[in-house]
């Protein structure tokens, strides 16, 4: 059984919440899998915008998301399993192997915020490495990105 409060998250939030409360941006526990070996599949929530209230564009949604995979990638590579985009574009899903606490989680997501203010290009647009790879727009995931960490304070506040 997973301890919630151990790995630093509210177990009133984990799993499936009435959308119409959510604030945003916040970090969420979805879930906690255990595997017959003890291991855990952990799914977070990175909620970005209000639901029902503002959505991502396709480019911001597209160019996060390249920044989110290659950060995950470099910051917790024994760790990171996927990132995937939440349809309703307000955000994205997580998915880490055996790394659930949430102060690591926060600190590397801050850590992808703070390199995409500081980079030159959206990682992973080449046409080689993109089946869209036009769809890109580093001063919009720029903005994006100072708008996120301009409510760091607020990303466990999720109700």
């Amino acid at each position: 059984m997973v301890d919630y409060r151990e790995l630093g998250w509210d177990p009133n939030t984990v799993g499936e919440l009435d959308h119409r409360l959510l604030k945003a941006p916040h970090i969420k526990l979805r879930s906690a899998s255990s595997g017959p070996k003890g291991d855990i599949v952990y799914a977070i929530d990175l909620r970005i915008n209000e639901p029902n209230k503002y959505f991502l564009s396709s480019t911001e949604m597209h160019s996060f998301e390249h920044f989110l995979l290659d950060g995950f990638l470099r910051y917790l590579p024994d760790n990171f399993i996927s990132i995937g985009l939440m349809g309703c574009q307000t955000g994205f899903y997580l998915i880490l192997f055996n790394e659930g606490r949430a102060w690591v989680i926060t600190e590397v997501f801050e850590k992808i915020l703070n390199d995409i203010l500081r980079a030159e290009e959206v990682p992973f647009r080449s046409i080689q490495q993109c089946g869209n790879y036009k769809n890109h727009d580093l001063g919009l995931v720029q903005e994006l990105a100072r708008r996120v960490l301009g409510d760091r304070k607020d990303w466990s506040t999720i109700v």
